[in-house]
């Protein structure tokens, strides 16, 4: 089996894992074209996670797109409903360059979309579901999870201009705490608000241990509300979601387009984040709607270095037999260790192109 197949077999697994997860809490499938109009993506650059598009003129002279996103897709094409909600789920080909490569790939990507009243239960439903498809994928994964509008918050309290937002974000998400204080020389800000912004990038941790500090750190600065909203949705999530969940201020996406709660998601192996999502509600009024909306998106090409790793062997063990061995034996034997979770394979002469972890011979 050569590493492109193992891939195929890995996705097609996980997305099967995924549909069977989203229509248990209630998510219809959604389906949709594999193209449509550029000027969709190109208004909405910063939302993508590559500007880079692959474009051809439809025959009534129109410029067509690949799709590179499906979020985008289905805003464009579903109702604005803002009193009502709205649940899909996808697994959809996308069209872009995968990361950490400069060429064009078809990627399957799996999510869901929730649209219209979102409230704190949705927004928990939400975050639970980050977690479940993280560990349908990987036991060892962790969700950081971070809440623009408090970030937000604090730069206003802080009367600090909008052009210099963009680079407190950018110096959050990388906690360059070095950087991030002589943006606040440079601004005038007074030591005890530059020490709560260098605080803030700092954080990292269980939401029992963290909010406790964030409504110290933050007295007086934002609403309190704002915090007792946040740790309320963590709260309310169950002990098992609670272990994986992090709170990280350094989780940062676009300010166009989220508003509140974003996450991303990582499983051991992967070095870069394998999920992403959050609160768009500011993407849904650029499109002129109404609704509230919160999503996350799984990046099944980032993957593959997990399938490399989970795939060092072809099988666990080999077991080699002849004529004489006794059939009985050998089918208890197969048995007993396909039993302990592990993969065998009997064969009277070993391919030479199979990797194993372990033989064993039952010959004379």
């Amino acid at each position: 089996m050569n590493k492109n197949e193992m891939n195929l077999n890995f996705n097609e697994e996980v997305v099967f894992k995924l549909r069977s997860l989203f229509e248990k809490y209630g998510f219809s499938q959604y389906k949709m074209n594999k193209f449509e109009e550029y000027d969709l993506y190109a208004r909405n650059k910063d939302f993508l996670i590559s500007d880079s598009v692959i474009t051809f003129t439809d025959t009534n002279g129109k410029l067509m797109a690949l799709k590179p996103d499906v979020t985008l897709s289905i805003i464009k094409n579903t109702d604005d409903l803002p009193t009502t909600l709205q649940k899909v789920y996808y697994n959809e080909n996308v069209y872009r360059i995968a990361k950490g490569t400069n060429t064009f790939k078809e990627i399957m990507q799996v999510g869901l979309e929730c649209f219209g009243d979102i409230d704190s239960y949705r927004i928990s439903e939400v975050i639970t579901l980050a977690c479940k498809s993280l560990t349908s994928i990987s036991d060892a994964s962790v969700l950081d999870i971070s809440h623009l509008g408090i970030i937000n918050g604090v730069c206003d309290s802080f009367n600090i201009p909008s052009y210099a937002k963009k680079e407190i974000f950018k110096y959050i998400s990388e906690k360059n705490t070095h950087e991030l204080n002589s943006l606040c020389n440079k601004l005038d800000l007074n030591e005890e608000n530059a020490e709560t912004l260098k605080a803030l990038a700092s954080i990292s941790g269980k939401a029992d241990m963290v909010i406790p500090y964030l409504c110290e750190l933050l007295d007086g600065i934002i609403d309190k509300e704002l915090l007792s909203d946040f740790n309320n949705i963590l709260n309310s999530l169950n002990d098992e979601i609670k272990e994986m969940v992090r709170i990280d201020f350094s989780v940062v996406s676009d300010t166009h387009f989220y508003n509140a709660i974003v996450f991303k998601g990582f499983i051991n192996g992967v070095p870069v984040s394998v999920l992403s999502g959050g609160q768009y509600d500011k993407l849904l009024q650029k499109m002129k709607r109404k609704s509230g909306a919160i999503g996350f998106a799984v990046y099944l090409d980032a993957l593959d270095r997990l399938v490399e790793v989970k795939k060092e062997y072809d099988v666990d063990t080999v077991i080699v037999y002849d004529n004489n061995t006794d059939l009985a034996v050998l089918s208890n034997k197969v048995q007993e260790i396909q039993k302990n979770g592990q993969s065998v394979f009997a064969c009277k002469v070993i391919p030479s192109e199979l990797k194993y972890r372990e033989l064993l011979k039952l010959t004379d």
